[in-house]
């Protein structure tokens, strides 16, 4: 203490920053300052809201999730004039008060116990708000995401829909992966995997087949009981932060390719994973042998080819070959495709249409019976999918503008004939060619210069002259009169 170090209770007082009087007193009574202070427990002004905080206790006791701010616009709506704006924070300070001291208890969350190569956890989560294009276009997808909820080891797949295809395929990834099979799977409530509360059984066959192949036990979370499986949501935040991150060191969201963007994927999951080894090499060591070999990703159905030249699988409509109608076909549905397949070959792979009640129609399926049949083109029920490109459209209503609509109908199914048989590209190409000229054609002018094979500019070629820089030199040479 100053006051035994120095010579004078004066010098100590002073080095203390107090008067001497004070210090004098403080040490008659043998006590420190804070020792001496009050707690201040009287209010210095009126409390506003008195005479209305039965009326607000009530109402919270009722719905606790009122907001402060909700209850003060409230009251200022029904007695105008009567609270300022600055006496908001001075009721949010009360009920904050009471909540923490008379309000209903809050939900209490129970750390627990990982032991290595317990547990694992899944989900799907979307990623489009990480503005993800491939080619220029705008890349709408989810991510199967897979954890060890020990190490924090994880893994996932690019996918587009929460199907059973999409679980089957991420979570053999993940384990093939791995290397090895932890004791218990925990998902959250996916229609998927999860029969519905009123079902005797738990999990879907096809999920628990899933499960039996790997000798897994699962978990399900709660329903609305998201919380459960916090491992998982907690992976989707950071995991998502860290792609954000990297696009923006990147400088570009944009891919040439889905492979591309795959690729960057994984370069992410090694780096985050990077820092789990030690914990991860506990996990390795309990973990179960894999079997011998995956199970099918899919789910397969036996479907008859219609008379249109379609089959129905999952209550989507998809066009096969025309050569295929009236055939039994086995439609195999993986997560963003389905295999056609007839005498044990596949015939078709067609991309997956997610949902129901839609349809995708391949043109080339069809097209040398429409051509032969064109009056059935005005009232095809699927006759959007006929038009491959914006430019084929504007052909199809420059034709209609043209010609009579029978005629129109014929000229534009000779067109897209060509497109089958001559290329797609190389036919669109043309197309964009006449419809720049502005001048009025129609299919045998295309075939004409499908024939002659000419060779025109792509859309993004511009010509460009090459620049003279002896003038620039002429210019700088010159003296320059400056007039004031």
């Amino acid at each position: 203490m100053l006051v035994k170090r120095e010579k004078t209770k004066a010098i100590a007082s002073s080095k203390a920053g107090m008067d001497e009087k004070t210090a004098r007193k403080y040490l008659s009574l043998g006590r420190l300052p804070s020792q001496l202070r009050k707690d201040h427990s009287w209010r210095t002004r009126k409390d506003p809201f008195e005479d209305k905080w039965d009326m607000i206790r009530d109402m919270l006791m009722i719905n606790g999730g009122l907001e402060a701010k909700t209850l003060f616009e409230f009251f200022q709506r029904d007695d105008p004039g009567s609270f300022s704006d600055g006496q908001l924070r001075t009721l949010q300070r009360r009920i904050k008060e009471w909540r923490a001291t008379e309000g209903p208890g809050k939900e209490v969350y129970f750390p627990q116990i990982h032991i290595p190569g317990r547990l694992s956890a899944s989900d799907f989560t979307g990623m489009s708000e990480l503005g993800i294009t491939i080619n220029g276009e705008e890349f709408r997808h989810l991510f199967y995401h897979f954890v060890l909820t020990y190490s924090n080891w994880e893994t996932g797949t690019i996918c587009f829909s929460e199907s059973f295809e999409s679980l089957s395929e991420g979570l053999q990834n993940a384990l093939w992966e791995l290397g090895g099979v932890p004791f218990r799977h925990r998902t959250d409530r996916l229609s998927s995997a999860v029969h519905k509360e009123c079902n005797p059984e738990e999990f879907t066959l096809s999920y628990q087949a899933l499960l039996n192949h790997y000798g897994l036990e699962g978990e399900k979370t709660g329903s609305g009981k998201a919380n459960e499986n916090g491992d998982i949501e907690q992976r989707h935040y950071r995991f998502k932060r860290a792609v954000d991150q990297s696009l923006l060191l990147r400088g570009r969201r944009d891919f040439v390719s889905r492979e591309e963007y795959s690729v960057f994927l994984q370069k992410i999951l090694k780096q985050v994973n990077a820092g789990r080894i030690d914990r991860f090499q506990e996990e390795l060591a309990v973990l179960r042998k894999l079997p011998v070999s995956r199970l099918h990703d899919s789910r397969r159905y036996r479907v008859r080819v219609g008379p249109s030249s379609t089959v129905r699988v999952l209550h989507n409509t998809y066009s096969v070959h025309s050569r295929l109608i009236g055939e039994w076909v086995e439609a195999r549905v993986h997560g963003d495709y389905i295999d056609i397949v007839y005498a044990q070959r596949t015939v078709e792979r067609l991309p997956r249409v997610h949902g129901e009640r839609k349809h995708r129609i391949n043109y080339r399926h069809i097209i040398d019976w429409l051509v032969k049949k064109p009056g059935a083109f005005e009232n095809y029920r699927y006759r959007d999918d006929l038009f491959p490109s914006s430019h084929f459209r504007m052909v199809y209503d420059l034709l209609s503008r043209c010609y009579v609509q029978n005629r129109a109908n014929r000229e534009y199914l000779e067109i897209l004939h060509l497109a089958a048989t001559e290329g797609e590209e190389k036919v669109e190409t043309i197309l964009r060619a006449l419809l720049t000229q502005g001048d009025t054609f129609n299919a045998d002018v295309v075939k004409q210069r499908v024939n002659a094979s000419e060779s025109l500019p792509a859309i993004t070629d511009i010509p460009v002259t090459d620049v003279n820089l002896a003038s620039y030199d002429a210019l700088l040479s010159e003296e320059v009169t400056y007039v004031s």
